[in-house]
């Protein structure tokens, strides 16, 4: 690639940072066939030097490229282009898409991974590769320690989360997943009758987990920049939230509110249970930092497998205060209960292969077009789309709880499956409207039923 079929300009005058508008230059190289797949790239010191700036702002501009997945470094031969960005998909043709298949339903429905996507080569190997280690005579109750050791890295690469070395035994556990990691810390850490605040709409098998094991469950308020600090009330013993993408309404908790959040936490004596179900999902711009970066003394920090990879493995993970965690694995010594590793074994094996990083590239780059697809379809139909450019779902809201149930029965007859935000409220619905999945059905599938979904959300609130 030459100098002069990459023309950069940075305007230091602006209040965007530099490195922001150094990887918005690069996109649009990219998306204007400046830059091609395959293209070679200037190091980040000969680019800071070659536009004069710190190469700070250069690492920073190729980091987020490469988070996003359209640039790629070879050992010993430097970072290549490896697709066109994510988002950009003027100029490009597609093969026409499939007419829907009478009877077959489409399920648009949240919470899926995309599992058409995984490599099944590697999936294979993993596999294998985990069946050959030997089997274990006493059950790891913290996890495997080459899965924590995994977890702990993919959370410092792709979440920021840096766990000291020397405490990653003692504060990052396996678990089965964010649910099942909810209910172990009610038991262990929580007693009966303990007020638990959870998002309202939000996730409501946290609330069936919370109430299971005896505690109350305070409803606290959401709005498009995720849960309102001072909504929570007082004499809550913990707040369960997800600040990354908030579920289902799709906000992203900004910056102040987290660090009210966190402050208050320390005030009131809250235990913050942060559920990170989706957070690698993130296609504009870099997640803001974890609540566990923020306040490890207060915040539990929750993650699992099952939405970039597939639930079949049955693995998530806990990143806690070395007061809960011990807790935690006294609980399941007390219990005999505890993560089976089979799945974790495999999580390993695609990790040290370059498996597991290969598809969160390829993941973000599906999902990212995916929405695009979906929400230039509803705009175009004068739709308007809630959520942040993240995960795999967006909502639209219609204007009563009857315009709601009609959409959805109206979508099921036509072979769709959607979700109701009624279903997410632990008390009376205050939202109405539906969540919109772009995960577990094929590219040809979502295409091809745009149209079908346009029509359905206005006939079902021809005046929202």
């Amino acid at each position: 690639m030459s100098d002069t079929a990459f023309p950069v300009a940075l305007d230091r005058t602006s209040s965007e940072p530099l490195a922001v508008q150094l990887a918005d230059a690069m996109r649009t190289a990219a998306a204007e066939g400046r830059l091609r797949s395959g293209d070679r790239l200037p190091s980040t010191r000969a680019l800071a030097e070659r536009l004069g700036v710190s190469r700070t702002v250069t690492a920073a501009a190729y980091e987020q490229l490469h988070a996003e997945g359209w640039i790629a470094g070879r050992h010993g031969s430097g970072t290549y282009v490896t697709t066109t960005p994510p988002g950009a998909l003027k100029g490009r043709t597609r093969p026409p898409a499939p007419e829907p298949v009478p009877g077959e339903v489409v399920d648009l429905a949240p919470g899926a991974p995309w599992a058409g996507g995984l490599d099944k080569a590697a999936w294979r190997r993993a596999w294998r590769a985990a069946a050959d280690t030997t089997p274990l005579l006493r059950p790891q109750r913290g996890g495997l320690p080459e899965y924590r050791e995994v977890v702990a890295e993919h959370l410092l690469r792709h979440r920021g989360l840096a766990v000291p070395g020397g405490l990653r035994d003692e504060l990052v556990l396996a678990t089965g997943g964010t649910t099942a990691a909810l209910t172990e810390l009610a038991a262990a850490v929580l007693k009966p009758g303990d007020a638990v605040a959870v998002e309202e709409p939000g996730y409501q098998r946290a609330v069936g987990a919370i109430r299971a094991a005896g505690m109350r469950v305070v409803p606290a308020p959401v709005d498009s920049e995720g849960l309102l600090v001072e909504g929570v009330p007082k004499g809550v013993r913990v707040v369960y939230c997800s600040p990354a993408h908030q579920y289902p309404m799709g906000g992203r908790m900004s910056a102040g509110r987290r660090v009210a959040l966190v402050e208050r936490a320390r005030r009131d004596g809250w235990l913050v249970i942060e559920d990170d179900y989706d957070g690698e999902l993130r296609y504009d711009v870099a997640p803001l930092p974890l609540l566990a970066a923020l306040a490890p003394d207060v915040v539990v920090h929750l993650g699992t497998t099952s939405k970039i990879l597939t639930p079949t493995l049955g693995t998530g993970w806990m990143v806690a205060p070395e007061s809960i965690a011990s807790a935690v694995l006294a609980h399941r010594d007390r219990t005999g209960t505890g993560p089976a590793p089979a799945g974790q074994r495999v999580v390993v094996e695609l990790a040290r292969h370059g498996d597991l990083g290969r598809h969160l590239r390829k993941l973000r780059r599906e999902l990212s077009e995916r929405r695009a697809l979906l929400v230039e379809s509803l705009a175009a139909a004068g739709i308007p789309v809630l959520g942040d450019d993240a995960g795999a779902h967006v909502v639209v809201l219609v204007p009563t709880a009857e315009a709601e149930v009609e959409l959805l029965a109206a979508a099921e007859r036509r072979g769709l499956r959607l979700d109701g935000l009624a279903r997410h409220h632990a008390g009376r619905p205050r939202v109405h409207g539906v969540a919109i999945g772009y995960a577990a059905c094929s590219r040809e599938q979502l295409t091809s039923v745009l149209p079908l979904l346009a029509e359905l959300v206005i006939g079902a609130a021809p005046n929202g």
